[in-house]
């Protein structure tokens, strides 16, 4: 499974945030406060250094952590790592995080590098590296890989494919919450990283966008047959949506992982796609149809049923919450919950009956 020979799942992290703190290009950021808060010494943000973390982002955390102007200023929190937090338009590095990069390096640290432009390719960068000292850019193929040839039928663990109605909906937060859980359940389970996120998270797993298309199936079959060894279950990290013009990785991951179930992912009171208006979502019991139908080919495969719905509830009260999951339950005739907000053991224990 593809990672950094010297990255640690336990790295003491600072985070590059600027201007993305409050919005939907900060998830990578986000999700390293929500699901491994312990690893993060500060958050660099030059928009709100000084401010309360846990006021502005409502993420539950147990301790105040720092938001600090610069990267500079984070060093005296002894971070190990600077992670790239924004997934800015495109993948493309912004020269405004120059500085940030220099100071990073300057000061010691590895640089976690989640975009498409590669860091180790800029002189600027590289020549500050110290024996030892390293940027990983871990949008990269793996190697070896191989087209996929349906071999993911043949495991014995269940495989469970997150899907969505739309792009960054918190499919991987779903899949965190979910992995979480089964462990929880003394399960032998296993998050599969399938984005640059997840893989900072967990450690390992593919950076699905960076694989050419015509091995992206490959790629994620290889990974899923790596990850199921010696699991009772593998939650797979959902990309994109096949409601969405401009995504590519949802056919992939189906294909790749033959799952034995699905989760569809919804955000809550969204009726179309966020980039493109003119789309509107489907009802929820028509989407989950067609991933059904699209997932056994029309009877080419194996069937692969949504088992449940994960409703992303936030910036919802507590009764409107409530009301919205209620609503889903009775009109897709399927358990559903906010597995980040309420907890995933309702969602899990369908997937094991």
């Amino acid at each position: 499974m593809p990672t950094h020979p010297s990255y640690r799942a336990t790295d003491r992290l600072a985070i590059l945030m600027h201007h993305e703190l409050l919005t939907h290009r900060g998830k990578t950021g986000l999700a390293l406060l929500r699901f491994a808060p312990d690893r993060v010494a500060a958050v660099i943000d030059s928009d709100h250094a000084g401010q309360c973390l846990k006021e502005l982002t409502g993420i539950p955390l147990d301790w105040d952590i720092p938001i600090v102007a610069s990267a500079e200023a984070a060093l005296k929190y002894s971070p190990q790592t600077l992670a790239i937090g924004i997934a800015p338009s495109g993948g493309k590095f912004p020269d405004a995080w120059s500085d940030d990069i220099r100071a990073a390096l300057t000061g010691g640290l590895n640089v976690l590098n989640g975009l498409h432009t590669r860091l180790n390719d800029d002189e600027r960068f590289r020549s500050l590296l110290k024996p030892g000292q390293w940027i990983w850019d871990m949008r990269k193929e793996p190697d070896p890989i191989a087209i996929a040839n349906g071999d993911a039928r043949l495991l014995n663990c269940k495989r469970v494919l997150f899907v969505g109605t739309d792009m960054s909906i918190g499919k991987m937060s779903a899949a965190i919450a979910m992995d979480r859980a089964a462990r929880l359940a003394k399960l032998r389970s296993k998050f599969m990283a399938t984005g640059q996120t997840g893989i900072m998270i967990a450690g390992d797993g593919i950076a699905l966008d960076a694989v050419r298309i015509d091995f992206a199936a490959g790629a994620v079959q290889q990974e899923v047959i790596a990850s199921a060894q010696d699991r009772d279950i593998v939650f797979i990290e959902g990309q994109g949506s096949l409601l969405n013009p401009a995504s590519t990785a949802t056919l992939p991951l189906l294909r790749g992982s033959q799952p034995t179930h699905m989760i569809l992912v919804h955000r809550a009171q969204m009726h179309h796609l966020r980039d493109f208006r003119w789309a509107n979502i489907p009802p929820l019991r028509d989407v989950v149809k067609m991933y059904e139908m699209v997932a056994c080919a029309g009877g080419a495969f194996a069937p692969a049923k949504v088992a449940a719905i994960a409703i992303n509830t936030h910036g919802l009260s507590e009764p409107e919450a409530r009301y919205v999951i209620e609503r889903t339950a009775i009109e897709t005739d399927l358990p559903c919950d906010d597995v980040v907000r309420y907890g995933a053991a309702r969602l899990l224990n369908t997937v094991l009956e």
